[in-house]
C-alpha cells in the first residue's frame, strides 16, 4: 500500500471514534469502518497514519502496529474471547518460570532469584500457586489452576487480552504477562526476566545477528503492548458495535 492521503484526523460518532484519512474512515479487512472506544487510542492511530509512508515506500501492517492491534481486538478477540483465554491459560500451565535449570549452579541461582518472586506474586495476588521443576520434564500444576487463571483473564477486556496475546507468547509466561498488563513490570524489565537463560548463554557463548534481531523485536512488541493498554483507558470508553 502506498500513501495516497494527506490528512489523518479523529472523528467522534455515536458508536465510537473513527480515524479519517482525507475525510474518509479507515476500514477493517471486513469492509466496515474501524470504530474505537478510546479517544487516546484513536488519536495515536491517527498519528500512525500521519507518519506512515512519508518516504514514498510501501506501507506494511508492521508500520501501523496500533491499528493492527485495535483491529485484532475488535475482529478476532471479541469473537473468540473464550478461545483466546484458553490459549493463554495453556501458557500459564506451562509457564517458562516454572522450568528451571539444574546446572550450572550459577544459572539455577539466577533463575531462582529472578523468577521465583513473580511466582510468589501470582500466588499472593491471584491465589495461583505454581509448581516448578527441572529441565523439560512436564510440571503438573494444581487441579484448580485452570479455573483460577480463567477467572483472572475473564476480568480483562478484549483490548487487554489482545495485548496479552502478543506479550505472553513472546515471553513464554502468563505470569509475566499479567504483571506487565497490570503495571507491575515495565517492558524492559519483563524482557530481561523472561530472557534470563538466553542472556546467560549469550554472555558465555556470544550471539548472532538474527538472534539479536529477534530479541529486539520481542522488546519492541512488549513496549507496544504496554502502550496499547495505557491508551485503552476504560474511563474514556464508549460502547462499540462489532
Amino acid at each position: 500500500m502506498k500513501r495516497i492521503w494527506t490528512s489523518a484526523e479523529t472523528h467522534e460518532t455515536t458508536d465510537g471514534w473513527q480515524v479519517l484519512l482525507d475525510g474518509k474512515p479507515i476500514k477493517k479487512p471486513s469492509g466496515t469502518a474501524l470504530l474505537i472506544p478510546f479517544p487516546a487510542l484513536a488519536e495515536a492511530i491517527a498519528a500512525e497514519w500521519r507518519g506512515a509512508g512519508l518516504d514514498g515506500g510501501d506501507i506494511k501492517p508492521d508500520d501501523l502496529p496500533l491499528t493492527r492491534m485495535a483491529t485484532t481486538a475488535i475482529d478476532r478477540v471479541a469473537k473468540s474471547y473464550d478461545e483466546i483465554i484458553d490459549q493463554l491459560i495453556c501458557y500459564g500451565l506451562n509457564d517458562a518460570l516454572c522450568y528451571r535449570a539444574e546446572t550450572p549452579a550459577s544459572l539455577a541461582a539466577l533463575e531462582q532469584a529472578q523468577w521465583q518472586p513473580w511466582l510468589n506474586w501470582a500466588e499472593k495476588t491471584y491465589n495461583i500457586p505454581l509448581n516448578t521443576g527441572f529441565g523439560i520434564t512436564p510440571v503438573v500444576q494444581p487441579p484448580d489452576t485452570v479455573e483460577k487463571f480463567s477467572a483472572v483473564l475473564q476480568s480483562f477486556d478484549i483490548y487487554q487480552l489482545t495485548a496479552l496475546g502478543v506479550a505472553v507468547p513472546a515471553m513464554g509466561s502468563l505470569v509475566l504477562g499479567l504483571a506487565l498488563a497490570t503495571g507491575q513490570l515495565d517492558a524492559p524489565t519483563a524482557f530481561e526476566i523472561s530472557h534470563v537463560e538466553e542472556k546467560f548463554q549469550v554472555e558465555r557463548w556470544g550471539t548472532d545477528e538474527l538472534a539479536e534481531e529477534r530479541r529486539l523485536n520481542i522488546l519492541t512488541d512488549l513496549h507496544l503492548c504496554v502502550g496499547f493498554i495505557a491508551l485503552c483507558d476504560q474511563k474514556n470508553s464508549t460502547d462499540i458495535k462489532i
